[in-house]
């Protein structure tokens, strides 16, 4: 059985450059795979291994006191979901393409997933928001999400201005763990929203917390596992070799599908009709 254990931070990191080296040559050595994002604004990783090398990579990691007690997602799988070790210097830990919004300078609000079911449960008026891209929304979201229809986060905030409602109303957003939501909350604060919220730990956290009450389907994530279930399970989707799409279990049955070959959503780029 293997540990995936994904988490972030966004903490000033003006040495990001001496820290690859490092890290890469631990992760090495535990025979970890995955990949680690190192930034001047901070840290996001996504790696799988042994319970032993899991727990001494944590360790490692805490011995920077910037890095100490880092909010870690949990699952398991019985075969290794990435393919190598890769740790990388980025601009951003996650790309939003805009130098002003930084998180570790102004911390958004969170809400606590049970505390957001209940809102759910009570049916509050409320703006349900999911920050993910579009393949990642088929593959579940929240019952009557709001959806963006984006194809990369740096379309947020053009796809953000869009939204006709009432900027007073709460606006509660989303994303696979929540990295992608501390950069949103502030763009749509800068937008004037009044209220914005973030679920704390995103989809994952809130599976884990609620199982997955008010959610339609499943959750997108990146590795080889594709999406997990509402229990942290591998679903049953695949990946496109040709486009990279996630499939369901109905468009792999489609007569659009063949494997390594073409899918739904490439078939008619002409790849089906070779």
């Amino acid at each position: 059985m293997y540990v995936n254990i994904a988490g972030y931070r966004f903490v000033d990191l003006p040495d990001r450059n001496s820290l690859r080296e490092p890290f890469r040559e631990k992760c090495y050595s535990l025979g970890l795979k995955g990949t680690i994002l190192l930034s001047h604004n901070g840290i996001n990783f996504f790696l799988a291994g042994t319970q032993e090398s899991i727990d001494e990579y944590i360790t490692f990691l805490e011995e920077d006191h910037r890095l100490q007690g880092i909010p870690v997602h949990t699952s398991y799988s019985e075969y290794q979901p990435f393919r190598r070790m890769l740790v990388r210097l980025k601009k951003e830990i996650i790309s939003l393409g805009a130098d002003e919004i930084r998180p570790a300078e102004h911390e958004g609000k969170y809400i606590e997933p049970l505390e957001f079911k209940t809102w759910l449960d009570d049916g509050r008026e409320v703006v349900v928001l999911d920050t993910r891209n579009d393949y990642e929304l088929r593959v579940g979201t929240f019952n009557n999400s709001v959806d963006l229809d984006i194809k990369s986060f740096r379309d947020f905030p053009a796809a953000a201005k869009s939204l006709e409602y009432d900027k007073s109303t709460p606006v509660v957003m989303f994303c696979t763990g929540g990295i992608r939501c501390e950069k949103a909350s502030i763009v749509m604060e800068n937008q004037g929203w009044e209220e914005v919220y973030q679920i704390k730990g995103g989809v994952l956290g809130y599976f884990r917390e609620t199982g997955g009450s008010h959610w339609n389907g499943d959750c997108f994530v990146f590795d080889q596992r594709v999406a997990l279930d509402k229990n942290l399970q591998e679903a049953d989707h695949e990946m496109c070799f040709k486009c990279r799409e996630p499939l369901s279990p109905e468009d792999l049955e489609s007569d659009m599908y063949s494997v390594e070959e073409y899918c739904p959503f490439c078939y008619d780029t002409g790849a089906g009709l070779l």
